[in-house]
């Protein structure tokens, strides 16, 4: 009966078509549906109960009945089990959700530890690259000053040179004059 029918919400049975079957049953059943057929038709039901069904299957392929009460028992157990199944599925889920959770947690926690650490790097990072372009700038204006000292100097050192040169001039011009004046 449970390859045959499908249990709808309405709590009835619906006939499935034999086109819905698999193929291996497909055939089985599509055979035993033609023999009954032709079993109503010649008026050979074996027993009352096959006689109701064939007909049934005469008349269509896809009807409902309303449940009886056995079937409601048995769904009944069924239900039960299926509920029992899916409190274990639940409760299984929640505990790997709880285990998720809590790595997520400690992922969180460690990220936040390392974002930390980065901004603890960076903040040094800056204040050395800082302290660097400090020291770079003091460097560079001890050394600008140097030059201009050399440059001044060797200004004075041309000037000096030049007077040098004058003095050793008049020096030859006076000693010049002096011999001529001796002889």
């Amino acid at each position: 009966m449970s390859s045959l029918y499908t249990r709808s919400k309405d709590l009835f049975y619906t006939r499935r078509s034999p086109s819905d079957l698999p193929l291996s049953s497909r055939s089985l059943t599509t055979r035993s549906l033609s023999e009954r057929t032709s079993r109503v038709a010649a008026g050979l039901g074996s027993t009352p109960q096959d006689g109701a069904t064939d007909r049934g299957l005469v008349r269509s392929t896809s009807y409902t009945i309303p449940r009886e009460t056995p079937v409601v028992n048995l769904s009944r157990v069924q239900d039960k089990a299926d509920l029992q199944n899916y409190k274990k599925m639940y409760e299984g889920a929640l505990a790997e959700n709880k285990k998720l959770k809590s790595r997520l947690e400690v992922s969180k926690q460690e990220l936040t530890k390392i974002q930390t650490q980065v901004d603890k790097i960076t903040q040094k990072h800056d204040r050395i690259s800082e302290m660097v372009l400090e020291t770079e700038k003091k460097e560079k204006r001890v050394l600008e000053k140097q030059v201009s000292e050399m440059e001044e100097k060797f200004k004075m050192l041309t000037n000096l040179k030049s007077e040098n040169q004058k003095l050793k001039d008049e020096n030859g011009a006076l000693i010049r004059v002096i011999s001529k004046l001796s002889k």
